[in-house]
């Protein structure tokens, strides 16, 4: 495949050369449990992101979010992340089924720190298991539980340089990118109107969070 990408780096000594090679603090922050302080960033944590593999090899990332606590903690070695409703193309739990292996990133608004969680992933439907994540008197069906094999804190470095939590750097609202004209235009359905996708979004949204 032709490609514009010609001076790429093909070997882990070239990359070390050019990057350098971590410190001692970077090597030995990884842990392998859930100690007291990722206990606590996690129950204070309102959002994530979760990295999966299909069996090919592709990726996906995917956004989870709920109140702060919502992912459950069983104890020090696995915890369990709520399916709640969406647009029913469960990528992360296809991928899952195909390759168990995640990456999880939690983050707190205002904190410029994260809480990364690598580990073996399942697709659970145990309601016993399930029934303490109930939101509005409606149980999550499936979970994604994970056994961690790894924690560590991530630097504040790309939140700094993004201003991602200082308000002042947001654009306007009239600015942004419009998701329904963007959802439009990707699924190149005429009898389908922006408004109409606007109308579907908006009722999600009010009527379907669990």
């Amino acid at each position: 495949m032709d490609t514009i990408f010609k001076n790429v780096v093909k070997t882990l000594e070239e990359l070390r050369e050019i990057s350098g090679k971590p410190g001692a603090v970077v090597n030995k922050k990884v842990i392998h449990s859930i100690d007291h302080h990722c206990r606590e960033f996690i129950s204070k944590s309102p959002f994530l992101t979760i990295g999966t593999t299909n069996g090919e090899g592709s990726t996906d990332v995917s956004p989870r979010g709920d109140t702060p606590g919502f992912v459950h903690i069983i104890d020090e070695k696995r915890l369990i992340i709520p399916e709640r409703p969406g647009n029913r193309r469960l990528d992360s739990i296809i991928n899952i089924l195909a390759h168990p292996y995640v990456g999880v990133l939690f983050f707190i608004p205002g904190l410029g720190e994260t809480l990364r969680v690598n580990g073996k992933a399942c697709v659970i439907k145990d309601e016993e298991l399930l029934e303490p994540m109930t939101v509005q008197g409606k149980r999550p069906v499936l979970g994604i539980g994970i056994e961690v094999e790894e924690c560590f804190i991530h630097c504040a470095k790309a939140f700094i340089r993004s201003g991602l939590w200082q308000p002042d750097s947001w654009m306007e609202k009239e600015n942004l990118p419009l998701p329904a004209k963007i959802l439009k235009d990707h699924i190149q359905m005429p009898e389908i109107q922006t408004k109409d996708i606007e109308d579907d979004l908006e009722a999600s949204y009010k009527h379907t969070l669990y």
